[in-house]
């Protein structure tokens, strides 16, 4: 096959239009990001209506777009189609026809999917049990895996101050005001927890109760990677209670030989009982006022 040219072409979730976008261009060879700050209107946008899915004339702007000489339009249309059903039926989040995956035009004029990337929810994985016996951990984050196994969400960075909260917009706020003091965040680890089957949602009182081992195994994350010199454990607890969380925490504390300090700030409801808690546990773990003061004396705990 020989090609006579090749673009970049993508299907993913747009916020914006709550459903799935194509994204095209006849021009190839680099990213999407650089071809739409250079060339913007050679950049084609097709929403897709989730509920009726990809019709021809969705899929024929996208043939139009990219190469409006193209012999054989049907079929080039049903091409395009044919890469919706399966970023629709293989519950994708991002297919890519790009860059050294593409969406080629050969001598003959007719668009060919040389390659692709694909990315997929892992909320489907129930349904789509033959991909994700794909699976192969040894390419991925050992951290990360272990993290998964434990029903926890890990991102691990390059910093020195372990971060473990509850929520990802409270982890996003806990790593920028760490970095607003001068430090930087090691990892994203959050502790929200997944309903599944067996088991409660992750800051319940049966889970403090019954199931401190899992707390256990999110500071054993934390404190597997070399590069953490401090952890700062920042929880809201909004229907849970703040003295159950704590009991919680010192639990696991009590279970993990911990070789860096430990800075800890609750905010919530019976946030004075946690805190008397923490403090009448015994254990080095130091206490903060607000989320402010917690960052400082994170920053401060790793830098000795």
């Amino acid at each position: 096959m020989k090609v006579k040219r090749d673009g970049n072409t993508a299907i993913t979730l747009d916020r914006n239009t709550a459903g799935p976008l194509i994204i095209a261009c006849s021009k190839g060879g680099t990213s999407i990001e650089d071809l739409a700050e250079k060339y913007p209107d050679m950049i084609i946008k097709v929403p897709i209506d989730v509920f009726k899915g990809i019709t021809d004339d969705d899929a024929a702007k996208v043939v139009d777009g990219l190469a409006p000489k193209v012999a054989d339009r049907t079929d080039s249309i049903e091409q395009v189609k044919k890469l919706y059903k399966l970023f629709s039926e293989s519950d994708c989040t991002l297919l890519e026809v790009s860059m050294i995956n593409p969406l080629a035009e050969t001598s003959s004029n007719q668009l060919v999917a040389a390659d692709a990337k694909l990315n997929f929810d892992d909320n489907a994985a129930f349904r789509q049990k033959q991909i994700f016996s794909l699976r192969h951990p040894s390419q991925e984050d050992p951290l990360g895996v272990a993290a998964a196994r434990a029903d926890l969400n890990y991102i691990g960075l390059d910093g020195e101050i372990g971060c473990m909260v509850n929520g990802a917009g409270l982890a996003m706020a806990t790593m920028d005001i760490i970095k607003l003091h001068g430090g930087t965040p090691a990892n994203f680890l959050d502790v929200g927890g997944n309903d599944s089957e067996g088991q409660v949602m992750f800051f319940t009182l049966d889970y403090f109760r019954n199931n401190v081992e899992h707390v256990v195994e999110a500071f054993k994350i934390l404190t597997s990677d070399e590069k953490v010199k401090a952890i700062l454990v920042n929880i809201f607890g909004g229907i849970m209670k703040c003295d159950v969380i704590a009991s919680g925490i010192v639990n696991a504390v009590k279970n993990v030989a911990l070789k860096v300090p430990v800075v800890v700030r609750l905010e919530g409801t019976n946030v004075e009982q946690g805190k008397r808690i923490l403090k009448e546990s015994g254990m080095t773990l130091i206490t903060a006022e607000d989320l402010d003061d917690a960052a400082e004396k994170a920053v401060k705990a790793a830098s000795k």
